[in-house]
């Protein structure tokens, strides 16, 4: 795995892990939530995870793209179909979603590189 995915992969599941051992239950429930949000039911997780990829593009999160992109291939969508996710979240949030969308390409670029995949981490936060 490249330093930047294992980086990004590391990271959160630190804080994340750091953020759920407070007795917070507005904190858990909203995790829980997020993670109840992305189950198969009338859309399947690849629909769903190209939804929050579009969203995420839209609202400008890096974070949560990179996050949407390693859960999108780990549900099995291609390199096309990311792409045309891509120009939706473009078309819809213009020019200004540019440089994440460059992000996003690149993050895919280093996911797709050879050599050990990236652990995915566990959907538990809003991203």
């Amino acid at each position: 795995m490249n330093d930047r995915v294992r980086e990004f992969t590391e990271f959160r599941q630190r804080m994340n892990a750091r953020i759920l051992e407070h007795d917070n239950q507005v904190l858990r429930r909203f995790f829980a939530l997020d993670t109840q949000c992305y189950k198969d039911g009338a859309l399947d997780v690849r629909t769903k995870e190209l939804l929050g990829l579009v969203a995420s593009l839209v609202l400008r999160c890096d974070d949560c793209v990179g996050y949407h992109v390693a859960q999108c291939k780990e549900a099995g969508v291609d390199r096309a179909e990311m792409m045309e996710a891509f120009q939706v979240g473009l078309v819809v949030g213009g020019s200004i979603v540019i440089p994440h969308l460059r992000r996003a390409v690149d993050f895919l670029d280093r996911l797709e590189q050879p050599g050990d995949a990236p652990a995915q981490p566990a959907r538990d936060s809003g991203d």
